[in-house]
């Protein structure tokens, strides 16, 4: 008797699935992002003032903005790369720089995203309990699309992290082909 057959995913497309995955978080939390406005309404004795606030009058939000569109190109790219590989059989970039390149842009995309997420989560709760304690009500509706953007961008990372531990586990097996290839 045959033994059973096993259906085994291969590796490249678990990880263009997870570049897929990231770039359409990093998408999302930049629209997100980005239509994040309230209006401030504020009363001065007789006189009412309305102000518009965006994202980006709040500098940690630049922040995590300037790191969803890091994110995005090298996402863009891996994935355009990944796509190559997948159709021709072999990398666009020979050698070992394929490795390396997405060993060392794993490791520091997953940083930068890990890092902006936390900011984001950060500058969000501090801004609200200061609104909080101003009684400033009319900003439930920004804070909850920033802590929606941030939550989006930590699931980015949560993909960037795992594409990491698989470029982690690629390199030690090219520096052993090259080994094998270039006996010295």
């Amino acid at each position: 008797m045959a033994p059973p057959p096993t259906s085994t995913i291969s590796p490249i497309i678990i990880t263009l699935v997870l570049k897929i995955l990231m770039l359409v978080l990093l998408l999302a939390s930049l629209v997100v992002l980005a239509t994040d406005t309230a209006t401030l309404s504020l009363a001065f004795y007789t006189t009412f003032v309305e102000s518009k606030i965006h994202f980006d009058d709040v500098y940690t939000y630049r922040y995590v903005l300037a790191s969803i569109i890091m994110g995005l190109v090298y996402s863009v790219l891996q994935t355009a790369l990944s796509l190559y590989h997948i159709a021709n059989g072999k990398r666009l970039i020979i050698g070992d720089g394929a490795f390396l390149v997405d060993f060392y842009g794993d490791k520091v995309i997953s940083y930068v995203l890990a890092t902006s997420s936390a900011a984001g989560f950060g500058a969000t709760k501090d801004l609200n309990a200061l609104a909080d304690g101003t009684n400033v009500d009319d900003l439930d509706d920004y804070f909850d699309k920033a802590y929606a953007s941030a939550s989006l961008l930590l699931f980015a990372f949560i993909c960037a992290a795992i594409l990491s531990v698989f470029s982690s586990y690629a390199l030690p097996k090219m520096v052993n082909s090259s080994n094998t290839q270039n006996p010295t």
